[in-house]
């Protein structure tokens, strides 16, 4: 499930911003922002959720 917050991925492979990684700004009537943060630019934008997948953040090696 895709919540504010949540880390997420573009798996659209004919959308521009396939293969990003942004954050979960809001969601509503099965969409969802995601902004986009990278070096020296922001970018937010909106998605449908299938669009979508979750990015699963593991522990890191000790």
């Amino acid at each position: 499930m895709i919540l504010p917050g949540s880390s997420v991925r573009v798996v659209n492979t004919g959308d521009t911003y396939f293969g990003f990684e942004g954050q979960v700004q809001r969601v509503a009537d099965g969409q969802a922002a995601v902004i986009f943060d990278g070096g020296n630019w922001t970018k937010i934008v909106t998605f449908r959720l299938p669009e979508l997948e979750i990015v699963k953040r593991g522990k890191g090696k000790k």
